[in-house]
């Protein structure tokens, strides 16, 4: 009788916490529905999105759809930056309440090649670039596409993601791992850009010799994928800036008239962002080609006075760096054809960004071509920050300067390069003091109420680098080459980033740019301890979870026979 009473208040109690079970599921589920977060273990706080990225996907009016093109039989490398965007995504879905949905595509999976390669023109035309992997088997050596990259729809709207960040001379698994950094940022802000109904407007000014429209035909190509562009003419005209978010002033080749500068000083005033791109020095490859020899001679811009009381001066020198790209020089003949080799050419430096500012953040090295040093001017309420330099190993040529092909007749001297780190780009914040502040330039001007004189700014920030060709972009046959890419050395350097993070950086007002500070600390096996101790750690994983198993059933099973033995 005492057993059959147990029994049944042990099937009592059993029924009694299964429906407490259940009421507690039921009210997880009821309270998730009000309130809800995630909660982040790792150390380096990896899944855990910005508030700038939850604000934005918590505020879609619809569905943002989201093609990855990261599907298939990867290495490692890429199985890790597939799975990492797929939990950003799902982490994104999350928090919009699911009006971010996606689907992964493997572009290699149809069988006729004619349509694999149509899919892959079309890719690349929207500006996912492809990149190759090498795999051997039985047959050879087998290559293959992938197309590490997105398209964001909305709408009517789409824009391309490039998920994998090339990084000149970083190791593959540096690579990957600071593409996967970048996730959150590159996904969150093509989201930004194409649900934003309000485009800014961009000017590049003309008028004073800048770069043509071919010549930055590619960089105005990827600005309009998310802003207004045009170019504008200055020409003294009052007022015809006020529309403008930012300019870029690229590479003018002449004097700009003062009128022409109180009215960049005023568009400042009032908050307008500015990237200047100037070259104080005057040479060309056009006549160094010739005849081997030519001379660097100072340019004359008239703005030394402007960007001096901003905080800065754009020096009249030439850097030579031992980290630069390389040209093709003849070194000799074969019969009556002339022997061309690529040779390293120091007047063209290759610059790897050490800052961390979200502007220059992981970004690949980006190639100059005859570029000046910038010195750093106190200027009250300014801050300063270098975001390009040269290498360890440079030096500094003061006009004017003799170029000369010869130099590379000779093997390079660390010794003949002294100067470490000569400041190319810097930005500058803060409040600043107009050029024009106790300087009569025009009473019509002055007391133009369409234009608002100020003789201090609002908080703003600008850009200056002192090399302009960093915008240009190489024109064939009339039609622009993509901007960073180096026809000798067949390498795409990272000039096109740095302008649209510059730009990006200058016009976004919700802070998504921070969050290109993320870390992600990469944490790979020692490879000495893994040929070491390679037997061992085989053994453990394999044996260590199974062991596992069978002492906590044991350790169940005795807990178990003592409950019902009393």
């Amino acid at each position: 009788m005492e057993k059959k009473v147990k029994k049944s208040n042990l099937r009592r109690q059993a029924i009694v916490q299964l429906i407490m079970l259940l009421g507690i599921i039921v009210f997880m589920n009821v309270i998730s529905g009000y309130w809800f977060t995630r909660l982040d273990l790792t150390s380096d706080k990896r899944f855990t999105l910005s508030d700038a990225s939850k604000k934005l996907v918590k505020n879609l009016k619809d569905v943002v759809f989201v093609k990855v093109y990261l599907e298939g039989d990867f290495a490692p490398g890429f199985m890790r930056l597939r799975n990492s965007t797929m939990e950003m995504l799902d982490e994104l879905r999350s928090y919009s309440g699911g009006k971010i949905e996606y689907e992964f595509i493997d572009p290699s999976a149809a069988a006729d090649e004619k349509e694999r390669n149509k899919l892959y023109a079309q890719l690349y035309q929207k500006g996912i670039q492809p990149s190759t992997l090498e795999e051997r088997t039985n047959e050879g050596l087998n290559r293959k596409y992938i197309f590490p990259g997105a398209l964001v729809s909305y709408s009517n709207q789409e824009i391309a993601v490039q998920l994998l960040k090339d990084q000149l001379g970083a190791a593959p698994e540096v690579m990957l791992n600071n593409s996967v950094q970048n996730l959150e940022y590159e996904i969150c802000n093509a989201i930004r850009k194409v649900t934003n109904p309000l485009r800014p407007l961009i000017g590049f000014v003309n008028g004073h010799g800048e770069l043509s429209e071919e010549q930055t035909g590619d960089i105005i190509r990827t600005l309009q994928s998310s802003y207004d562009v045009k170019r504008v003419k200055i020409d003294s005209t009052i007022g015809i800036l006020n529309e403008f978010k930012a300019i870029i002033i690229a590479k003018p080749d002449s004097a700009i008239p003062n009128k022409d500068k109180f009215i960049i000083d005023q568009f400042i005033m009032k908050g307008g962002k500015v990237i200047w791109l100037i070259d104080p020095m005057q040479v060309t490859m056009d006549s160094l080609a010739k005849t081997g020899n030519t001379m660097a001679l100072a340019r004359d811009l008239n703005i030394d006075d402007m960007l001096f009381r901003y905080g800065v001066r754009v020096n009249y020198d030439l850097a030579q760096d031992m980290m630069c790209s390389m040209i093709p020089v003849v070194t000799g003949f074969l019969g009556n054809q002339p022997k061309q080799e690529l040779k390293p050419w120091y007047f063209f430096p290759v610059m790897t960004p050490i800052s961390t500012h979200p502007i220059v953040n992981n970004l690949n090295a980006i190639k100059g071509e005859f570029t000046s040093s910038i010195d750093l001017v106190d200027a009250p309420g300014t801050k300063q920050t270098v975001l390009l330099s040269t290498s360890q190993y440079s030096k500094l040529s003061s006009a004017p300067v003799r170029v000369s092909l010869g130099i590379m007749e000779f093997k390079p001297d660390p010794k003949m390069f002294p100067v470490s780190y000569i400041p190319v780009a810097v930005l500058l914040e803060g409040t600043f003091t107009s050029a024009f502040k106790n300087r009569i330039l025009s009473q019509e001007m002055l007391n133009s109420k369409e234009l608002g004189y100020r003789d201090s700014s609002v908080n703003n920030q600008m850009i200056v680098i002192s090399d302009g060709d960093i915008i240009r972009n190489d024109v064939t046959k009339g039609n622009p080459m993509p901007l960073g890419y180096d026809k000798f050395t067949r390498t795409t350097f990272g000039n096109k980033s740095f302008i649209q993070n510059a730009v990006d950086y200058l016009c976004d007002d919700s802070g998504l740019m921070s969050v290109r500070n993320k870390v992600i600390k990469l944490r790979l096996i020692d490879p000495n301890v893994l040929e070491k101790d390679n037997q061992l750690m085989k053994v453990t994983n394999a044996a260590l979870p199974v062991l596992l198993v069978v002492i906590f059933g044991l350790v169940k099973s005795f807990m178990r026979r003592r409950k019902y033995k009393n």
